[in-house]
C-alpha cells in the first residue's frame, strides 16, 4: 500500500530541514523549499527550477504542497474579503482579509470549531470538532497572501501605503492575527510550528510585533508560549470579575482572573511589546457600566496594558445587545481617565458576517454544544460545565 505523501506546508525550518535530511539530501535544499513554498508561492514541484531533477523526482513521490479548497469568497462593502475553507469530514473554516491603509491584516483560524463556547462568539455556538494542522493553519496565510497579489485592489493599497520595510517585498498582508475560529492555545503544537513560519526570513519574515495570538485564558500555554515562541499577546477578558467571567467565558471557572492576569504579568518580560492588549466585548446591560468599568480599572492596575472595547457583533440566538454607542464612549472615556490606554475597534466586514465574533464556519459538532444550548433558558446563565470538559481543555482535542 503506497504511504500518503506528507504536506510540505506542515513543516517548519527545523522539520523542513529534518525532513530534507531523511532523503539524505543536503541541507541547504530545506531552505530552497521554504523559499519557493512560501515566498514565491509555488506548489508545484516541478517548477521548482533550482531544485534537482533527482530531488524533484523524490519529492513528486514522497511530498505534496497542498492548502485548503475554497468553498465561498466574499468581499464586504469596506473591502474586507472572507473566505469559508473546506478543511474535510463536514467541517470548514474561516478566514478574514482587512485592509486598511497603513496595514494589511489577515485572521485566521487554529480550530474547526471552538470548545470555549464563550456566551458572546458564535463560533463558540457551532460547537468543536477538532484542531487544524500545522499546515492548515498556515496553509490559510500562503492561500491568501498569494492570492491578494494578483488583486489589483489589494497591490494598489500596498502601492498607496507601503509598510514601512516592506516597500519592495511586493507582500500584501503585513499582520497576521489568531483570531479566527477556535482557542489557539488549545491547538498548540501546530500553532506554535505555523507562528515560526510566519516569523522566519525564509518564508514570510513577519515580525513578532505584527503577530498576534488572541486566547481565552489558558494560563499553562500561556508561559510555555513566552518560552517557545512570544508573540503579540492578546487576551479575551470580557469582564471585570470572576462572577460575571464564568458565565461570559466558561474556560474561567478553571483559570479565574487571579491565575490568568498572574500569567499576563510574567509574558510581559518576553513580549514584543512593551504591553498587552485586553479585548472587552462590550455587551448591552451586561458588562457595560460605570461601576464595571471602574472595577476593570482596579483588576488591571499595575499591568501595561492596552484595553480594546469591541462593540458586540450580533448573531443569530445570542441572545445579547450590543452596548448603544454613547455606552461604549462613556466606558471607554472612564477609563481613559484613569489613565489607561484605551480603543474601540471599528467593526469592519459586519455586512458579510466576517467581524468580530461573528465568524462561524461549518463543523461538526463533537461537543454537543448546540445541542446543550436549545435548552438554556437564561441570556447570561452559565451551562453546566461537567468536570471532565474542564479537564479536557488542556488538552489538543486529537481523540
Amino acid at each position: 500500500m503506497t504511504s500518503p505523501r506528507v504536506n510540505l506546508l506542515d513543516f517548519d525550518a527545523d522539520q523542513m530541514a529534518a525532513y530534507v535530511a531523511g532523503l539524505n539530501e543536503k541541507p541547504f535544499r530545506a531552505k530552497q523549499l521554504l523559499q519557493w513554498i512560501h515566498q514565491r508561492g509555488v506548489s508545484n514541484i516541478n517548477d521548482m527550477s533550482d531544485l534537482a531533477k533527482s530531488f524533484r523526482a523524490i519529492l513528486l513521490e514522497k511530498a505534496e504542497v497542498v492548502s485548503l479548497p475554497v468553498i465561498n469568497d466574499q468581499c464586504a462593502n469596506d473591502g474586507t474579503r472572507k473566505w469559508l475553507l473546506d478543511v474535510g469530514a463536514g467541517n470548514a473554516v474561516e478566514a478574514v482579509y482587512i485592509p486598511e491603509d497603513d496595514r494589511g491584516t489577515l485572521c485566521i483560524s487554529s480550530q474547526a470549531g471552538c470548545a470555549v463556547n464563550c456566551r458572546f462568539c458564535s463560533t463558540g455556538r457551532q460547537g468543536f470538532s477538532r484542531n487544524l494542522t500545522a499546515g492548515e493553519i498556515i496553509g490559510q496565510l500562503w492561500f491568501a497572501e498569494h492570492l491578494l497579489r494578483n488583486d489589483p485592489l489589494a497591490v494598489r493599497r500596498v502601492e498607496q501605503y507601503p509598510t514601512p520595510g516592506w516597500e519592495h517585498t511586493g507582500r500584501v498582508i503585513s499582520n497576521v492575527v489568531l483570531m479566527g475560529m477556535g482557542e489557539p492555545l488549545l491547538n498548540y503544537d501546530n500553532v506554535v510550528t505555523a507562528l515560526r513560519l510566519m516569523l522566519d526570513d525564509r518564508a514570510y519574515g513577519l515580525s513578532r510585533r505584527r503577530v498576534t495570538v488572541s486566547t481565552s485564558g489558558v494560563v499553562p500555554m500561556i508561559d510555555r508560549l513566552a518560552q517557545d515562541c512570544p508573540v503579540a499577546l492578546a487576551v479575551s477578558l470580557h469582564a471585570p470579575n470572576d462572577a460575571l467571567r464564568d458565565q461570559l467565558v466558561p474556560l474561567n471557572q478553571k483559570y479565574p482572573l487571579k491565575e490568568l492576569l498572574a500569567a499576563c504579568e510574567r509574558y510581559l518580560p518576553f513580549a514584543p511589546r512593551d504591553f498587552l492588549t485586553f479585548e472587552y466585548c462590550m455587551l448591552d446591560g451586561v458588562n457595560d457600566s460605570d461601576a464595571q468599568a471602574k472595577e476593570l480599572i482596579r483588576l488591571l492596575n499595575g499591568i501595561k496594558c492596552k484595553v480594546n472595547l469591541i462593540p458586540f457583533n450580533p448573531f443569530p440566538d445570542s441572545g445579547l445587545k450590543r452596548s448603544p454607542p454613547q455606552r461604549i464612549q462613556a466606558f471607554a472615556h472612564i477609563l481613559l481617565n484613569a489613565g489607561m490606554v484605551a480603543t474601540v475597534r471599528k467593526t469592519r466586514g459586519d455586512d458579510i458576517a466576517a467581524a468580530c465574533g461573528q465568524l462561524a464556519g461549518d463543523v461538526i459538532d463533537r461537543t454537543r454544544v448546540r445541542e446543550r444550548a436549545m435548552h438554556d433558558t437564561e441570556i447570561i446563565q452559565p451551562e453546566a460545565q461537567p468536570v471532565e470538559w474542564l479537564k479536557k481543555l488542556d488538552s489538543n482535542f486529537d481523540d
